[in-house]
């Protein structure tokens, strides 16, 4: 009885601590984020490493978004975030939505983003981000356009939309049609 409690104690020390490094490293900075503009107000979402302990893969869980928000919202929060652990260095990160990953950026873009937000125009940052989206499988998701402006432009808007509606969309309306 004695070494079952015993282990279990020591089982119970390792979850608190995996659970403390994954708020104390991003979680945290997702809530700053988060608190940081009242327009983020309906987007819910968690991060965690990998698995919950591979520290080279970062997953952005989103949970739920308000139908009052809209997918620059949720862009906007993921922006937020990516500033605040820019300093942080990943292979991967993976954007589930309700624990299913969904997509997946390269770490290095990921800093980049971190680093640019604030800087760099927005409407650039919006329509060149599906150019750099890959599936989980590591297959591109979205191609990059080449053409005529407004013809470029217009289908990077059009691949934005239609990785948000990949992304949560999709599942959030067939939850709601229930």
């Amino acid at each position: 009885m004695k070494k079952t409690l015993s282990s279990f104690a020591g089982l119970l020390v390792i979850v608190g601590t995996v659970a403390g490094i994954n708020f104390w490293s991003l979680g945290a900075p997702l809530s700053d984020a988060m608190k940081s503009d009242s327009r983020n107000a309906g987007v819910e979402a968690s991060v965690h490493y990998e698995n919950y302990i591979s520290p080279s893969v970062l997953v952005f869980d989103l949970k739920n978004v308000s139908p009052s928000n809209s997918p620059a919202d949720v862009f906007r929060v993921f922006l937020q975030f990516s500033s605040r652990v820019k300093d942080k260095s990943f292979e991967r990160v993976q954007l589930a939505h309700s624990g299913t990953v969904k997509f997946q950026i390269k770490g290095d873009y990921f800093k980049i983003l971190g680093q640019e937000f604030g800087q760099q125009n927005p409407i650039y940052t919006i329509r060149t981000f599906p150019e750099n989206v890959y599936r989980p499988d590591g297959g591109q998701a979205f191609g990059t356009w080449t053409g005529g402006v407004l013809g470029v432009l217009g289908k990077q808007m059009e691949d934005f939309n239609k990785f948000h509606q990949e992304w949560y969309i999709k599942d959030m309306v067939a939850s709601a049609s229930k």
